[in-house]
């Protein structure tokens, strides 16, 4: 499973849209719509910030 498949599937485990995430994570909803189809990947900032999210 690549990074975006990833980041998809544990937003959606949680069961919370684009939106929510990408106000928690403190980004766009289209940084997280981006990630997620693989057009662009997040810094490290970001990254560490996810790995919190999801524990």
């Amino acid at each position: 499973m690549n990074m975006a498949d990833r980041i998809q599937y544990l937003r959606k485990s949680q069961g919370i849209s684009q939106k929510e995430f990408a106000d928690q994570v403190g980004v766009s909803r289209q940084a997280v719509s981006k990630w997620e189809s693989g057009q662009s990947t997040s810094d490290l900032e970001k990254v560490m910030i996810m790995s919190d999210f999801f524990v």
